[in-house]
């Protein structure tokens, strides 16, 4: 049978939600990788209502092949990326570790381990993450609690990530293992989570962070249901956009949803912005009175370099096609 095929263009007008709804309304996603995203994305996120994201260190695609890789991304995701965010008046955190994904690189990854410590106290650092399960094999296990450990002794929040295979019995054994290690419910955000994991979750005390990403962890249509039936207590969405195809407005969007759907402003403010500010504020590096504190000033340089090029305005037409 041939299967009728939309243009996406098409798809994409019928799905995405106006955020007329939400106007006016502050967001943070707290998982995205926006050295990945372009300048239009932040501009795009600024205008959507997106006041703060938080960056975790992850999987770039392909293995990296040294520390001095390692040492750069780090220094990177705390030097030119947090001063790119605030060109658009978006605040720039992250959370520094080891992705479960080169843990199996296991002198590399012990490197690493020994390289995280001189990072994870430095001004923006609000976590110790993305860390966890992909494959759930021995070195992960081991560099996992290593990085609880180094969490746990740090009094930074711990940003997990679920597996994308056996997602059930990989999240139940994250959160095992974390009460193991002494860790605070409260102080670790369990990641990528769904509806077979949600219930479990919240029972035991974890935050749950749910991934609106387009049609592999959640779309935004089965987090509207789940905060209905659960309500909005220690849930937040993010978008983790990175490399692959995603949307970096998927938690203002989502938020637009929930709106039309019922859903209270004072809900919608707890899963979009409220409960992740919450979560992460345990670290001491953000709070509502650091948000405060950003201004837009692109005549500022990082290390010589600036968002602009030439003569170049901080804002051009988009609808134009002249680009000038």
């Amino acid at each position: 049978m041939c299967q009728h095929l939309h243009d996406p263009r098409e798809l994409g007008d019928k799905l995405t939600p106006d955020l007329a709804p939400v106007k006016g309304m502050r967001f943070l996603d707290p998982h995205i990788h926006m050295v990945s995203r372009t300048t239009d994305d932040y501009q795009a996120m600024a205008d959507a209502g997106i006041v703060a994201v938080i960056e975790p260190a992850f999987w770039v695609g392909q293995p990296r092949t040294g520390i001095d890789t390692f040492r750069d991304y780090y220094s990177s995701l705390l030097g030119w990326e947090r001063f790119r965010s605030s060109q658009f008046g978006i605040s720039h955190f992250c959370t520094l570790g080891l992705n479960s994904r080169e843990a199996n690189n296991e002198p590399l990854a012990e490197a690493v381990l020994e390289l995280l410590p001189y990072f994870i106290h430095k001004e923006g650092v609000v976590g110790i993450g993305e860390i966890g399960f992909d494959d759930q094999t021995p070195a992960e296990d081991r560099f996992y609690r290593l990085q609880l450990e180094l969490a746990k002794d740090a009094e930074l929040p711990v940003q997990v990530h679920t597996p994308h295979r056996d997602k059930k019995r990989g999240t139940s054994r994250s959160m095992d293992i974390a009460i193991e290690h002494g860790l605070d419910p409260g102080m670790v955000i369990i990641d990528h989570n769904n509806e077979e994991t949600v219930e479990e979750v919240l029972d035991r005390g974890f935050w749950a962070a749910f991934t609106i990403y387009p049609f592999t962890k959640m779309g935004n249509q089965r987090m509207v249901e789940i905060v209905k039936q659960y309500g909005a207590e220690r849930i937040m969405i993010n978008s983790a956009a990175d490399w692959g195809i995603s949307d970096p407005l998927a938690v203002p969007k989502t938020a637009a949803l929930m709106k039309l759907q019922g859903i209270s402003d004072a809900d919608i403010e707890l899963v979009t912005f409220k409960n992740a500010l919450t979560a992460f504020a345990q670290s001491g590096q953000i709070s509502e009175e650091i948000l405060k504190q950003i201004g837009v000033d692109q005549s500022q340089k990082f290390a010589g370099n600036s968002i602009l090029r030439g003569g170049q305005q901080p804002r051009v037409d988009k609808s134009s096609i002249v680009i000038s």
